[in-house]
Formats: structure tokens, sequence, C-alpha cells
């Protein structure tokens, strides 16, 4: 699908974008100021970027516990993310969900999950929802490499494959699964090989790339919206941190290596296609990203302005009912 020069500075804006929030909220959570954990895709921003990017505004998409840039590209604010984060009334699951439970309704942002790939047989279940509807919309389920190893992931792909599901499933290959690379607990040359044993397209595409990703996933999203059935996309990419932030990944994995991959930055590389193919000015680029500096800062007064959740609507929101009073 063609990726044009509209698309690229959209994209382009969207990891910027992604970046600025992961990197304050790597600060405030270092302030004591974020309860609970931080799981960050720094380094990865290519991917939920050149996704989202391919999407409608009334299409879905359901994240992982490493979701902040996922919901972030579909459209989120800074400000509800921020509070959220925060723990405060004012986030987008009025201080519930936190870091790894958004759910955020205006961006069509089905979720996020803690529990690694059970938001995989969820997608099918939103997806069915939408084939029965006969809907022109589909679903991007977003999945690390660590989900391709679980139950859920091949339950998942089985229904989507079985049933022609208007379903894009798009694994952020960070390369580890906590701290064991895939690498050493599989004998496929690619994840996106996985695909095969249910029959639909399987792609493996640099996920460093914004632009190759970008005509991967506009590929897959159209087969998907006009009744082709699911796809999976291997995005192969990198987390610069650890696994949290709590986690240094400094036993698994080496300088050199996060370095070399560094080297690779997603957004650096965009920025210099942009400015050599006349796309974007320095000028742009700049004024671009003072604006995120200041929305990012307003997020974050926002935040801690905002008023704590009280204690009596804690159970307000749950499928059970009374519950405070047994």
């Amino acid at each position: 699908m063609e990726v044009t020069a509209e698309i690229l500075k959209r994209i382009y804006y969207l990891m910027n974008r992604c970046r600025i929030f992961e990197e304050r909220a790597v600060v405030e959570y270092q302030k004591g100021r974020i309860p609970g954990f931080v799981h960050t895709s720094i380094g990865q921003e290519a991917v939920p970027s050149a996704v989202c990017a391919m999407l409608k505004k009334d299409d879905f998409i359901f994240a992982t516990h490493r979701g902040h840039s996922h919901i972030i590209a579909k459209g989120a604010k800074f400000d509800k993310m921020m509070a959220e984060l925060f723990a405060k009334k004012s986030g987008y699951c009025n201080g519930k969900g936190g870091s790894m439970h958004i759910i955020a309704p205006e961006c069509n942002v089905l979720g996020c999950s803690g529990i690694v790939g059970s938001n995989i047989p969820i997608s099918c279940g939103a997806a069915l929802a939408i084939k029965m509807k006969k809907w022109e919309r589909v679903i991007v389920c977003f999945l690390g490499d660590g989900a391709t190893f679980t139950g859920a992931f091949h339950e998942g792909l089985g229904i989507a494959s079985a049933f022609d599901l208007p379903v894009v499933y798009v694994c952020d290959n960070n390369q580890y699964a906590i701290s064991t690379n895939w690498k050493d607990y599989v004998k496929l040359e690619h994840l996106a090989d996985r695909a095969k044993g249910y029959g639909i397209p399987g792609i493996s595409v640099d996920g460093m790339d914004a632009k190759a990703l970008a005509e991967v996933a506009g590929d897959a999203i159209e087969r998907a919206r006009a009744g082709g059935g699911p796809t999976f996309i291997e995005g192969r990419t990198y987390r610069y941190y650890g696994h949290g932030q709590y986690d240094t990944g400094e036993t698994y994995r080496t300088k050199e290596e996060v370095e070399n991959w560094k080297r690779k930055d997603p957004i650096t590389n965009l920025y210099s296609f942009l400015l050599k193919q006349g796309i974007m000015t320095e000028e742009e680029n700049e004024k671009m990203k003072n604006a995120l500096l200041n929305e990012i800062e307003d997020a974050v007064n926002f935040a801690l302005e905002s008023p704590e959740p009280d204690s009596a609507e804690a159970y307000v929101g749950m499928y059970a009912e009374n519950l405070q009073n047994n």
C-alpha cells in the first residue's frame, strides 16, 4: 500500500508523541508519583505509530501491558493518560486502571492487558462482533514475542483463521520476553512463520523502519476490511530500557547490543528521510517538538492537580454488584 508524504509526517509526529510521553513517565515514576509498574516501549515507537496511522478513526485496537505508545498512537490525550498513570480520578479509567490496564473508548482502544496473550482471543470476539454487525472496521491486536508462546495465541489465531475475522495481529518483537531472548526458545527464522500453521499470511518486517511497517500494515488492514481475514505481522524492534523500570537489563544483554540497536533508532532514521526528501524542515521539527514538550508539561500539572478517586466509588464499574455489602 502506498504511504504518502502526509502519512509519513503523521507517523513521525506520533512516534515523537509516544517517546516524549514515556520519557516523562519514567521521570515521574522515579519521583515516586506513579504507583505500580511502568513498562516502557521507548525504541519501539515505529510499530504502533506506523500501524495506527493506517487505521481509520472507528477501527479498534487492543494493547498489552506495554501499551502506552499504542494508546497514544491511536489518539489518546496526554493529560488523561498521565492522570491515569498517577491514579487520579481524571484519568481514562478514573485512576483504577493504571499503567497496564487503560481503556480509552473515545479512541476505540478496547483495553490493555497485564496478562500476556490474554488480549488475543478477546480481540477475536471483537472481530466477530464487527463481522456480525457487518461493519467496515477492523481490530488490531498488539502482542509481544513472549505472547506467541501462550495457549491463548494458538487459540486466537485458530479462531480468527477459521472464521476469516477482520483482525490484524501485530507482534512487537522487542527480542526479549522479560529477560529471555526469543531465539533461545524457538528454532524459527522469524516469529511470523508461526502464521503458516493457521493458513494466514505471516510477514516479518524491520520494526525500526516506519515506512516499511506502514506499507505492510496498510495492506493487511485493507485485506481484513475487505473480508480477506487475519494477518500476522512481526515487527523486529527493540526496547531501550529493561522489562520495567525496576529492571536495568544489564544481567541479560550487553551495552554494545543496546547501542547497536539505538543506532537504528526509528525516529532519527525517519527524520533523516523526511529532511532528505524535503517533506519536513528543521524549523517544522523544532516547532512540533516544542509543542509536544509544552503539552506534556501541561499534562503532568493536570495530573498533579487532579483529585484522588473517591473511596466510595471503589466498586463502581465492576461486573459483580453490592460487593461492599458482603
